[in-house]
C-alpha cells in the first residue's frame, strides 16, 4: 500500500495525524482557558465540561482516535527519520553550521516531539489519570472528585514550590511544542499541496499562527496559576 510503503505516502499519514492533533490542541486549550475564566469569575464551566465528557462512550472514542492518531503520527515520524539518514549517509556530517535555508526546527523535529511525548505522557498522570481514568474504572487515583477537573489543576499548580516546578516544566514543554507546531503545521501544508512560492511563505505565516494560538491558550492557564501560587507564597 502507497500510503505505508513510498515516502510521499508516509509523510501525508504524519501530515494529516499531525494536524488532526492540532485541531485537538485548540479544542483541549480552548477547554482549559475556563479554568481562568472560572476561577477569576466564580463560574463552572470547566467542570462541566469535565462532567459532560467524562466516561461517557462518545468521549471514550474520541480518547482512543486520538491515542491512535499519536501512535501513528509517532511511528512514521521515526521510520522518516530513519530513513531519511540513512538515505543522507555520511554527507549529513559534511555541513557543519546553520544551512541557509533550513530552519533550526526542522532539523531537530525529533528530538523535539521526544519532549512533548514526554510531558504528554506526564500530562497523561496529572490529569487524565486523575479525571477520565478514574471514572472509567471507579478506582479513586486522587484525593479530588474525578469530576472536579478545576481543583486537581489548582492542586498541581499552585501547590508552593512543588507547583512553581511543575509549572516551569509545563512551560519548557509548551515551548517545544511551539517550537514542534511551528514547523510541523506549514509542512503538513506542504504536503497537502500547497507548495508553489506563492503559499509557501503564507502557509509559513499560517503554521506560526497557529502554533501560537494552540500553545498560547495552555500557557496563559500555566502562567495564571503560576502567579496564583507565587502571590499565595508572598502572602
Amino acid at each position: 500500500m502507497w500510503l505505508k510503503d513510498s515516502s510521499i505516502g508516509r509523510k501525508l499519514v504524519m501530515s494529516i495525524s499531525g494536524l488532526f492533533m492540532v485541531l485537538f490542541l485548540l479544542f483541549h486549550g480552548s477547554m482549559n482557558l475556563c479554568l481562568v475564566i472560572d476561577d477569576i469569575f466564580g463560574t463552572h464551566a470547566y467542570n462541566w465540561i469535565c462532567a459532560m465528557l467524562g466516561a461517557n462512550w462518545y468521549a471514550v472514542a474520541v480518547s482512543a482516535i486520538l491515542a491512535l492518531g499519536f501512535v501513528v503520527h509517532i511511528v512514521y515520524a521515526v521510520i522518516l527519520t530513519i530513513q531519511n539518514r540513512a538515505a543522507r549517509g555520511k554527507d549529513r556530517y559534511a555541513i557543519e553550521g546553520k544551512q541557509e535555508g533550513v530552519d533550526w526546527e526542522s532539523k531537530n523535529m525529533l528530538v523535539l516531539g521526544t519532549i512533548v511525548l514526554g510531558f504528554l505522557l506526564l500530562h497523561l498522570c496529572n490529569f487524565w489519570y486523575k479525571m477520565q481514568w478514574a471514572e472509567l474504572t471507579g478506582v479513586q487515583t486522587s484525593m479530588f472528585d474525578p469530576q472536579d477537573g478545576s481543583a486537581i489543576v489548582k492542586a498541581l499548580f499552585t501547590d508552593g514550590w512543588s507547583g512553581i516546578v511543575y509549572c516551569l516544566l509545563y512551560i519548557v514543554w509548551l515551548v517545544a511544542l511551539w517550537l514542534h507546531l511551528n514547523h510541523g503545521i506549514w509542512s503538513a501544508l506542504q504536503t497537502l499541496g500547497w507548495s508553489n512560492l506563492i503559499w509557501l511563505k503564507r502557509i509559513k505565516i499560517i503554521g506560526t499562527v497557529f502554533a501560537t494560538l494552540a500553545v498560547g491558550l495552555f500557557m496563559i492557564v500555566v502562567l495564571y496559576f503560576l502567579g496564583v501560587n507565587i502571590g499565595m507564597m508572598l502572602g
